[in-house]
């Protein structure tokens, strides 16, 4: 402990005399109590088994400390201050210097001490703090004031430990609070969960680590906020804080914790498909300061939610299949056309992704009108620049699902991610630009979370956007545009009597097998009718760029009236191979022009080649530091060697990589790993697979480790 002894402003380090001034002995924070009533027990820096426990609390809600004098304290004789600063420069004037006496009685929502009991030489005090208290790590200090004649002395008692006080959505007064409080246990206290990838015909559940509890993760996070830049006037407002950080979260601008690649060139980092959960990131970003190489947005959105989780936001995963990237605030996407019928990817800006995967995070909004607090979405991908920077949100979703696109922040870029018009350009004979074809049912597909205490799949498209085709959903989509700069007069009534719809088999299209696309064309009307037209296929990066075309066929024929065909087009799998991008997805456009009545028709389906499944087996439970056995295997389905293989492990236990040998062609691979648990309780085990040719092979084993 440190004391310093202070004459009007004269500072000077000295021990008081102990029979003359009350001094400080000892202080017990009780942090297994504390930690447990202010559900921070699970952070790593609280825990008992540490070198050196450290308090964590929740703004808004007493915390209990137990201080040791060196006689008993006398309230009549004895002037007692408890000081807290927070920054390098605390100052009452900016409330990051707070000191108050103590007190008899409680002093809610306010800074303020109670005396609880006197035993002895001991005082038992609860601590008040505001539901505002700007989150941070606070210093801790204890004046004793001391009057001799005309001179006042104050002997300082410094504790050598900050305390961490946090966000408390179990607080009705914080801007954060959850009302359902079950629900905390999943967006505040869940260590692991469920990030849904792929495409929305082929949905995937990712395991992944949050870990928001681990031992770096709380000074990661404070550290971002010490260098955000944020007045100290809003660190306590949940809007700014969550806006800076999908800021800081991202690279682009300002030196963040990770670096976005998106063109699957990573040998001079690793792989976004490699990343088990968000911990790895972090540890690594906090020895160097410097950003982490790569990130896609799943590892974005995963990293944010983990931050906000540890600062006490509740948090949720959230993604968006067939997600448009609006690039011009048109909120259409806008997609050109050759005369030949090809995609002029050359023309194109706009695009839509198999999928993207954002944060929602809890909050009230009392900067918008009421009703839409809740849920809002922050994005730390960096896609659009927002205000300079490339950040995005916090957006109200409840704003975006009504059209309310004005409203801060981001909404008409959020908008047109899960309900924008897909609009076809083609020139026509003078080479001006036309609209052919207006698809309004392509965008914002199975919006998509992990359910609480489950690890199914919660559907949340009805909260971004009404029923598809409703003329709710219709009205919303014209309020928005009236910000926009979409064209209005390109929705006109157009000839529909030929009937088209794309047939694929999603379900059973395996990596290793060949597929097949057809398109069926139907002659509703009473007259013969021609159509032509191109389908091609080609492999693509899940950001909706194309990469290898593997396929591009024309056909032309004529259909006579009540006529029914198929056009098909098959892919073998020595026509992809060696071409398949990060997720194994694959692109199919689909464009026809029937000639007798102009009408056009366009789409663009995405599918995802299914990777083998891997098997994985471990003991339903085990004891804490007792390592045990974790045993995986699958058949490798190409034609070709699997090399660089790895396996990583990674949840309750401590993470760990294992290089694994080659698999031959269509051979049978399987290991049996060392794993060690590290924390206790109920959990998983997550379990990656890796190699140069196929990546992201995962899997997951709930499991219980007992304390011993």
């Amino acid at each position: 402990m440190k004391w310093s002894r202070m004459f009007k402003n004269i500072v000077g380090s000295v021990q008081p005399d102990p029979q003359k001034v009350l001094t400080v002995k000892d202080i017990d924070f009780k942090i297994p109590f504390n930690s447990k009533a202010h559900h921070t027990n699970k952070f790593a820096v609280s825990r008992a088994n540490q070198p050196n426990p450290q308090l964590v609390v929740r703004r808004g809600q007493p915390f209990s400390v137990k201080v040791k004098f060196s006689r008993p304290y006398d309230q009549r004789k004895d002037d007692l201050k408890l000081v807290f600063e927070a920054g390098n420069k605390p100052l009452a004037s900016k409330r990051t210097y707070v000191e108050f006496i103590l007190s008899d009685e409680d002093i809610p929502n306010n800074w303020g001490a109670k005396i609880v009991s006197r035993q002895g030489n001991t005082l038992t005090i609860d601590v008040f703090t505001p539901s505002t208290c700007f989150v941070a790590k606070w210093a801790f200090k204890i004046d004793v004031v001391k009057k001799e004649n005309t001179d006042v002395s104050v002997y300082r008692y410094n504790h050598k430990n900050p305390i961490y006080i946090l966000f408390n959505p179990w607080c009705k007064d914080d801007a954060v609070f959850m009302p359902e409080e079950k629900l905390l246990d999943e967006y505040i206290l869940n260590e692991t969960g469920r990030i849904f990838s792929g495409t929305s015909t082929s949905i995937t559940a990712r395991p992944w680590n949050f870990g928001q509890f681990e031992s770096c993760v709380l000074d990661v996070t404070m550290y971002l906020l010490d260098i955000a830049g944020l007045n100290w006037a809003v660190r306590g407002n949940p809007i700014p804080v969550v806006r800076k950080l999908s800021a800081l979260i991202n690279s682009s601008d300002d030196g963040g914790i990770l670096a976005g690649r998106w063109d699957g060139e990573y040998s001079d980092g690793t792989s976004p498909l490699a990343w088990t959960g968000s911990v790895a990131i972090l540890e690594e970003y906090w020895k160097t300061k410097r950003p982490v190489m790569y990130g896609q947005c799943w590892v974005f959105a995963g990293l944010t939610t983990t931050i906000c989780r540890a600062l006490g936001i509740p948090a949720r995963v959230v993604t968006n299949f067939e997600s448009a990237h609006d690039t011009d605030g048109s909120i259409t996407i806008d997609l050109h056309i050759t005369k030949n019928l090809e995609l002029d990817n050359s023309s194109t800006a706009d695009s839509f992704w198999n999928f993207h995967v954002w944060t929602e995070i809890w909050t009230a909004r009392p900067d918008l009108p009421p009703g839409y607090g809740g849920w809002q979405v922050v994005d730390a991908t960096p896609q659009e620049a927002s205000d300079g920077v490339y950040c995005c949100g916090p957006a109200s979703v409840r704003a975006v699902q009504q059209g309310e696109v004005h409203l801060p922040y981001d909404g008409p870029f959020v908008f047109a991610e899960v309900n924008a018009d897909t609009i076809y350009w083609k020139p026509n004979e003078l080479g001006v630009l036309e609209c052919m074809h207006i698809d309004k049912k392509s965008i914002g597909k199975f919006i998509s979370t992990k359910a609480p205490n489950s690890n199914e799949r919660e559907d949340l498209t009805l909260k971004y956007k009404h029923s598809e085709g409703t003329a709710e959903e219709r009205s919303t989509v014209i309020k928005a545009n009236l910000v926009s700069a979409t064209r209005h007069d390109i929705y006109k009534p157009t000839a529909n009597d030929v009937q088209f719809s794309i047939e694929q088999d999603s379900e059973n299209t395996w990596v290793g097998g060949s597929f097949i696309v057809g398109l069926r064309i139907k002659n509703n009307s009473q007259q013969k009718r021609t159509v032509n037209g191109r389908i091609a296929v080609s492999t693509m990066y899940y950001t909706g760029i194309t990469a290898d075309t593997l396929k591009s066929e024309p056909f032309l024929f004529q259909l006579k009236p009540g006529e029914e065909k198929v056009q098909k087009v098959e892919v073998t799998q020595d026509e992809y191979d060696g071409h398949l991008k990060d997720g194994c997805m694959i692109d199919v456009t689909i464009m026809a022009h029937v000639e007798e009545t102009n009408q056009n028709f366009a789409k663009k389906e995405d599918y995802r080649l299914h990777k083998p499944h891997l098997a994985a087996k471990s003991p339903a439970e085990v004891n804490e530091n007792e390592e045990f056995k974790v045993d995986v295997s699958f058949t490798n389905p190409l034609n070709v060697t699997l090399t660089q293989c790895s396996v990583t492990v990674d949840g309750v236990a401590i993470r760990r990589t294992f290089p694994q040998g080659n698999v031959p062609p269509c051979a049978t691979f399987s290991a049996s790993l060392p794993v060690q648990p590290e924390k206790t309780g109920q959990g998983e085990i997550i379990i990656i697979f890796n190699s140069k040719q196929l990546e992201d092979i995962n899997t997951s084993c709930p499991i219980f480790v007992r304390d011993i």
